[in-house]
């Protein structure tokens, strides 16, 4: 129960006032008069007297004051932990093989609205047909994939605010399991939080009658430490069976960034001992370079000639290089790439009309005497007249759109 009481005097010259708080307590009076910092330690008075909290205080304060004169910028999120060097210039997200023609019909820009059809024979990949559908705005997007094996697949990204982005990804695929992904972003200051669930399920085990969790989640966090260094881990717990025990495992990331931000270097060292470096170099205002190295340690079990029966285990480490690199010009981009196992791969991308696009992609690999071929045409067209005219070059009454100065 509340109760506040207030004394006043009319030739005072100044007024006290006293309340108390909910629980009754009475807190110490404030005096207008007293300047704010007098009034907080104050009030404050029993958390700086205590030496335990005391101490707790100052070093909080301390260590903030001086986070926040290194005056440091978000690290980005472990997802894009090295994106410069496996979406940007290695070609893995880009090739394929076989005959593929894609038909991309943009209906507006704001919000951006676009269907795409996809068509491919021969391909590995990909399947004969595909239909997808995209919706973005400032807050939402969304896309959804269906093919002509009704294997069915769609995302949703939702922004609530500049630091928090919830996502969800499905996946229904004839003669697969089902795929159900959660994800929860916050961007901080200078930090990144990053909250995943693969397939979660609640269960009540009926000995204990207690609640239990089934599937893969997986938290991660990217810290900065200085305007060019961030660090940080990602910890899995993963149980896809009631009856067994869980898998649990830590990773360990980082990344530097020149000051230039001319090149990017990246580690990985997860919890199966695998361990991941990366280098991003921007060559040219055209030309990017990339390389990889990826070291995998595994103990490998000895067996007795003569009985065939276990008598150890050998450890073992396996590894593999992969250097690429990217040309981006006006009309046409190309990616290649070389890996230490002598296989040999190149991607092309050439716009040979504003609404015309030619594609290749190649691969052979020396060792295992394979090769792969693709070829593709992706046609832009748009569904309205606006649309079609910024396509063309030209603005809505038909002048040459000014292009921007280099």
């Amino acid at each position: 129960m509340s109760v506040a009481a207030a004394a006043s005097t009319t030739n005072a010259t100044t007024t006290t006032t006293t309340a108390t708080t909910p629980g009754g307590i009475n807190n110490l009076p404030t005096n207008p008069k007293v300047s704010p910092m007098t009034q907080e330690q104050t009030k404050n008075s029993f958390w700086s007297s205590n030496p335990i909290s005391s101490f707790v205080i100052d070093t909080y304060s301390q260590l903030h004051n001086h986070r926040n004169s290194l005056d440091l910028a978000n690290p980005g999120t472990v997802e894009n932990l090295n994106k410069e060097v496996s979406r940007d210039v290695f070609l893995q997200p880009y090739f394929f093989t076989g005959l593929r023609a894609d038909l991309n019909k943009a209906f507006s820009l704001n919000p951006a609205f676009q269907t795409s059809h996809t068509f491919s024979i021969g391909s590995q990949s990909l399947p004969n047909y595909a239909f997808s559908a995209l919706f973005a705005d400032d807050n939402l997007f969304a896309q959804g994939n269906i093919d002509n094996d009704y294997s069915l697949s769609g995302r949703l990204n939702y922004g609530w605010d500049k630091t928090n982005i919830s996502k969800v990804n499905l996946q229904i695929a004839n003669g697969q399991p089902s795929m159900c992904q959660l994800e929860q972003d916050y961007q901080g200051s200078d930090y990144s939080l990053n909250f995943k669930s693969l397939n979660p399920a609640f269960n009540i085990n009926n000995k204990t009658g207690s609640l239990e969790f089934s599937g893969v989640a997986v938290g991660s966090l990217l810290q900065s430490v200085s305007r060019n260094l961030s660090v940080g881990l990602e910890v899995l717990y993963s149980k896809t069976q009631a009856s067994a025990p869980p898998d649990t495992g830590i990773s360990y990331l980082t990344r530097y960034v020149s000051s230039k931000q001319d090149w990017i270097f990246s580690g990985q060292l997860q919890a199966n001992g695998s361990l991941i470096t990366s280098f991003w170099k921007k060559v040219s205002p055209n030309v990017e370079a990339a390389i990889e190295t990826t070291l995998q340690a595994s103990m490998l079990p000895i067996n007795d000639p003569m009985t065939g029966t276990p008598i150890g285990i050998q450890p073992t480490v396996e590894g593999s290089t992969t250097l690429g690199a990217k040309y981006e010009y006006r009309q046409s981009i190309y990616r290649g790439t070389i890996d230490s196992k002598g296989k040999v791969a190149c991607f092309l991308e050439r716009k040979v009309l504003p609404t015309l696009s030619i594609l290749f992609s190649g691969e052979i690999d020396h060792l295992k005497n394979e090769n792969k071929l693709g070829c593709g045409l992706q046609f832009e067209t748009a569904g309205n007249q606006e649309l079609l005219m910024m396509q063309q070059g030209l603005d809505a009454e038909g002048n040459p759109l000014q292009a921007p100065v280099q």
